[in-house]
């Protein structure tokens, strides 16, 4: 026992014999040039130590290394590629034997990263790329066999024992990751990065802290949390667990104010429920929203799967069509990572009280492509349709003929920018038992609709739509500034009557409505539409009236007071017909109206004018023809009238039309007929040809 001590002593004292030695004779700060030269060798980047390197040795074995920084290539923003100003480490000595690494605490002070990819595509990350070897296609195939194995049974030579790791602590204090790329003009910058690991162990629970600030384009962010982490020996079993994250945002248009998300445990290949909510706001609408959702990931991170998902938002602000806009959701989803495929099912997806079930897929590989499809039982568009902003004070002015391109340039700057539309590739369909826009009611209505290469389509519109059918498409360009539009369809034996009464709120005609129509323009602002809309518009009514005028009655009435005679006036307001067509031209801003042809049992009607769509004014010429007796239109017969062409002008305000008689003519047109009659009796008591010519030329020279 006593010889044990002995040699037990010599040694120690050898152990700190040989330990002073190398603290009094060996400065570490020696192999600062050896290890330069190997980095330059290896890299071709300079390595600058200015700090001083200092060993530690027990009861830990470590190091304390100050200022050292990692050179950049010429050429680029950023001085330096690394940086750190203080790196601390030290492990602990007992337990090496055991094959226990111990590792104490570890402090990384000002540690900063700067990539840059540069226009030609060259980054400062290619000095590290290895070089290719004849061996080392070979590699992969021997390292493949310890990548068999699991993790916990990997040794590094036959026989021994794997090692355990644990680290009493790890810091990260104000660390810095920038990256930027010439090439496309973006950056991205960490900054105010801090990290805090206690007491880490393999299969253990460790507390976490982290937090960061960053800059992303024109975007801010800022994130930080706790958590407890467990690392495995099998990484795919370690998990996260109280997980508690907050972050903000922010960019020239939102402002997130606070973001949080909240797990019980996090882990590959099982369901791990969240909780999430944001409270922020977007222009000058306040936003709230929050839900729940169980998230799984597979074990190879290939599979996502999104069940229970539920969203409860709503949006406040004065810009919005209705105030507050609420929207509930309850949906599930799937994510393919290697094949970038997603797929998304509405269970429910409510705005403002309208349901809607459906589905999305999308393919997120290059150009992303989207499919849906949409269905709701009924939809009400009308309270988001609502204006609140006050009509230009403009917006009454004339709008002169022929004046396209002196209005575009005026209203480019309001024009809505359509340039995401180049980059989607979106079709679908939505189908909607009940729809109401602008008070018009529509029935089982069918819509496709597509996006590609920077052009909206509607490929259908098809509706059941006052007891008639309507069925349409149109194009709009958004490659274009201001954006065109094309649209052209027909509509078929639609009830005129109620469909004006619920757009309009008048009722001023009535009938059967079949019409084709097809117009083009340019701009989408409400302003500039009117004023460079184009198109033709043919329109046919059967068996219907037109309210609020009783032409038989205003003849009527209008020449008793010519002849002083008694005048009655209670006839309904109305003129009936069994046709009438017409012919519209829409011309930025005045729709010209020709080819007016009504027929009816006692009229014959052929007019023309114009309607001014942006004053909503009208100065139409219609001429009327009494074919018949008027008795049956609520008054006495007029047959003195029958065959004269009767001039009605009909101008004023849509609201509020003016019908007005051109009798000077009605009247030289009867004393031209009844002159007519009297010369046919006066030439049959004439008999010489030449007296007749001389009479008549005195008689109607009185005329004129």
């Amino acid at each position: 026992m006593k010889k044990l001590s002995i040699v037990l002593g010599t040694l120690l004292a050898l152990i700190v014999s040989c330990v002073l030695v190398l603290v009094i004779f060996v400065n570490p700060n020696q192999f600062k040039p050896l290890i330069v030269d190997q980095v330059k060798k290896k890299t071709g980047l300079d390595l600058v130590i200015s700090g001083d390197i200092s060993w530690q040795f027990f009861p830990s074995i470590g190091f304390q290394l100050g200022k050292t920084e990692l050179k950049n290539p010429q050429g680029y923003s950023s001085a330096n590629l690394f940086k750190v100003d203080e790196v601390g480490i030290d492990v602990s000595l007992f337990g090496l034997l055991d094959h226990q690494l111990n590792i104490g605490n570890v402090r990384l002070e000002g540690a900063e990263v700067h990539l840059e990819t540069l226009k030609n595509g060259q980054s400062n990350l290619d000095s590290f790329k290895a070089p290719e070897s004849a061996d080392s296609t070979q590699e992969p195939a021997q390292s493949s066999l310890s990548q068999d194995l699991p993790a916990d049974k990997v040794k590094t030579s036959e026989g021994s024992q794997p090692w355990e790791l644990s680290v009493q602590g790890v810091d990260i204090v104000n660390g810095v990751l920038d990256i930027q790329d010439q090439k496309t003009k973006t950056f991205m910058k960490l900054y105010d990065l801090q990290l805090t690991l206690d007491d880490f162990a393999m299969n253990q629970w460790s507390d976490v802290t982290f937090g960061a600030k960053g800059k992303h384009n024109q975007q801010t962010f800022a994130i930080s949390g706790t958590t407890e982490l467990n690392v495995a020996k099998q990484w795919q079993q370690s998990a996260l667990r109280n997980l508690d994250l907050k972050a903000s945002y922010s960019d020239k248009a939102v402002r997130i104010k606070q973001a949080e998300l909240s797990a019980e445990s996090l882990g590959l290949a099982k369901d791990n429920h969240i909780h999430y909510q944001v409270s922020g706001k977007a222009n000058d609408m306040q936003l709230s929203a929050s839900g729940d959702a169980s998230v799984t990931l597979d074990e190879a991170m290939k599979h996502l799967r999104l069940e229970k998902l539920t969203l409860d938002s709503k949006l406040l602000g004065e810009s919005l069509p209705t105030s507050p806009m609420t929207l509930t959701l309850a949906a599930n989803g799937e994510y393919d990572v290697e094949n970038q495929q997603a797929q998304f099912t509405f269970d429910t997806l409510d705005v403002n009280q309208m349901q809607w079930q459906g589905s999305v897929n999308a393919n997120l590989a290059n150009t992303p492509k989207i499919r849906f499809s949409l269905a709701s039982d009924e939809v009400d568009l009308d309270p988001f349709l609502v204006s609140k902003t006050p009509k230009s004070q403009d917006s009454n002015k004339a709008v002169p003929a022929k004046n396209h391109d002196q209005s575009l340039v005026a209203q480019k700057a309001e024009e809505p920018d359509l340039s995401a539309l180049a980059g989607l590739d979106v079709s679908g369909s939505v189908k909607m038992k009940k729809f109401k826009a602008a008070n018009a009611k529509l029935q089982n209505v069918t819509v496709d609709v597509a996006v590609q290469q920077g052009k909206a389509l509607l490929k259908r519109f098809d509706a059941d739509l006052y007891e008639g059918h309507i069925n349409a498409k149109a194009t709009l360009d958004g490659n274009d500034l201001p954006a065109t539009y094309k649209a052209n369809g027909t509509i078929k034996h639609v009830a005129a009557l109620p469909l004006l009464k619920d757009l309009t709120e008048k009722q001023w005609l009535a009938g059967n409505m079949n019409a084709d129509f097809n117009v083009e323009g340019a701009g989408l602002t409400p302003e500039i539409l009117k004023k460079n809309l184009e198109g033709t518009l043919d329109m046919a009514f059967t068996d219907g009236s037109i309210n609020g005028i009783n032409v038989a009655q205003l003849i009527r009435t209008t020449y008793a007071r010519i002849k002083g005679q008694k005048i009655e006036d209670n006839a309904p307001k109305k003129t009936d017909f069994s046709s009438l067509t017409a012919k519209v031209a829409l011309d930025q801003g005045v729709a010209n109206v020709t080819n007016v042809y009504l027929q009816s049992p006692l009229l014959r009607i052929q007019g023309q004018g114009e309607a001014n769509y942006i004053n909503e004014t009208m100065d139409m010429l219609v001429r009327t023809s009494l074919v018949k007796s008027l008795k049956g239109q609520g008054g006495k017969d007029i047959d003195e009238l029958r065959d004269v062409t009767i001039p009605l002008n009909i101008h004023g305000k849509w609201t509020d039309p003016k019908f007005k008689l051109v009798f000077d003519d009605v009247l030289k047109q009867k004393a031209h007929k009844e002159l007519d009659r009297g010369l046919k009796k006066l030439d049959d008591k004439i008999k010489d040809e030449k007296t007749k010519k001389v009479v008549d030329g005195l008689i109607k020279g009185l005329f004129h």
